[in-house]
């Protein structure tokens, strides 16, 4: 009864259209901020509604990482304040944020919209510190006004002889991520892929008829191509020789388009790729370059495989597991973007990378690219014609990065594969610094599911991701 009374946030009732004249929302940087809020907390919680007895400080108050936002008008009066914080204080941040003892001065409540204005700044707080979920519980007199500000009830509790409701802030995030770059493929190409290799739909390479050849081909933004050529280059291999081996294949070879304003920006091109195909120990077997043009880049990989892996292999029943090198860091200049796990290894490390799918023999696997890892899950399921169920503290992360960040970036080496359930939790023949978990599930229906440790399911993507289909 305590720890839930610990979440109820809202004091006061709204009776008007809120206003954002007169004051303004800040984060509280300093002890007298935090001492007036506390103060406030104790007036509402303590005297005025005799939720707590003596105090309400609770475990949060403890955790450096929780967010005080106050409201202050003009004149520098303290008008309300609210707390967002890690909904699992003595935890790891897996993602899930809570919003908390949020209080209103009562001469403040009916008329300047404060209360309102605390909640819409604690989501956007909540959304910039990496929340993938973010829930308050509330009183249900003040329900409407949550959900005027478009948070979406969940359930209905009692506490303390009153009634509340745990409502929820749809964070978009991911749903956004995937919007962007693969929603319009079905529209685009659906009426070119996998007509002559049947159930290969939307795989991150394509079998090439009557043979043993798997071909990929990557395009490297041309932005990045232009803000930093060399490490394009690199990207340019390491993309390539990710969607080979998401197949299962051994690289063969490349063959690359390189556009340039002049010699000197495509020389430097030139010195990533060189660099990038030595240490993987593929061979540049030819290509095109063309100068006085803006600047590009293109890749086409070759490799080999028996057996290719499809990523539309995956069934209901199926357990779904990341298989990621979390050494290295984020790359220079693309914080929480672009996880550089490639340009401190060894050549015999990356090319061990290439095993690590034949090693796991898994029904479906895809390479965690550009859509990240919940939208290339995402595209797993749409070719399998399913839904999975990630189980999000279970999925292998680096400390270094927060969970919002590692589900939506690049992430250098990270394979998501679906197997039959009942495997080893290791399987050997892995290199020694991949780490791999079984992180998920695949069940009937469509999108991505991401389940919490309280085991709640939210949806993260709703329907299919590139609208390509099922490969059948």
């Amino acid at each position: 009864m305590t720890e839930l009374l610990d979440e109820v946030i809202l004091a006061g009732g709204v009776r008007r259209a809120p206003s954002l004249e007169g004051y303004r929302v800040v984060r509280a940087e300093i002890a007298a901020d935090h001492e007036a809020y506390l103060r406030l907390r104790r007036e509402v919680f303590v005297t005025e509604q005799g939720l707590f007895a003596g105090s309400d400080l609770d475990d949060v108050d403890e955790d450096p990482r929780r967010i005080v936002l106050l409201a202050r008008a003009d004149d520098g009066e303290f008008l309300g304040g609210v707390r967002l914080h890690p909904a699992q204080p003595d935890a790891r941040d897996v993602g899930w944020w809570r919003g908390s003892r949020l209080a209103v001065k009562a001469d403040a409540r009916q008329l300047l919209g404060v209360g309102a204005a605390l909640v819409r700044a604690a989501c956007a707080a909540a959304e910039d510190a990496g929340a993938l979920r973010f829930d308050a519980t509330v009183q249900a007199r003040n329900e409407g006004l949550f959900r005027r500000l478009g948070w979406v009830p969940r359930e209905r509790i009692h506490l303390h002889d009153m009634t509340h409701v745990v409502m929820e802030w749809p964070l978009v995030r991911i749903g956004r991520l995937a919007e962007a770059t693969k929603s319009p493929l079905g529209d685009l190409i659906g009426a070119l892929v996998g007509r002559s290799t049947p159930g290969f739909r939307g795989d991150d390479g394509a079998p090439v008829p009557g043979s043993d050849l798997v071909a990929a081909c990557d395009a490297i933004l041309p932005s990045m191509v232009e803000r930093d050529p060399e490490w394009a280059g690199w990207c340019a291999v390491l993309v390539n020789v990710n969607d080979l081996s998401a197949m299962g294949a051994e690289p063969v070879g490349l063959l690359d388009a390189i556009g340039a304003r002049d010699a000197s920006f495509a020389r430097r091109i030139v010195r990533g790729l060189a660099e990038a195909a030595q240490a993987w120990g593929v061979p540049v077997l030819g290509g095109h370059t063309q100068l006085g043009v803006p600047a590009a880049l293109s890749v086409t990989a070759l490799g080999r495989a028996e057996r290719p892996v499809p990523g539309g292999g995956g069934a209901p029943g199926n357990q779904l597991r990341l298989s990621a090198d979390l050494g290295g860091g984020w790359r220079p200049g693309y914080h929480g973007r672009q996880w550089d796990s490639s340009s401190h290894r060894t050549s015999a490390e990356l090319r061990a990378l290439s095993g690590v799918v034949p090693a796991l023999a898994p029904t479906a696997a895809k390479d965690v690219s550009m859509a990240g890892l919940v939208g290339t899950a995402g595209m797993l399921v749409e070719a399998s014609g399913c839904r999975a169920i990630i189980d999000v503290a279970a999925v292998p992360a680096p400390s270094a990065a927060s969970v919002a960040d590692w589900f939506t970036c690049f992430p250098g080496f990270a394979m998501l594969t679906a197997e039959e359930p009942g495997r080893v939790s290791t399987p050997a023949g892995l290199p020694g610094f991949v780490s791999s978990a079984v992180c998920g599930e695949l069940v009937p229906g469509t999108g991505v599911g991401l389940r919490w440790p309280d085991g709640t399911v939210t949806d993260a993507i709703d329907h299919t991701v590139t609208g390509l289909g099922p490969a059948t």
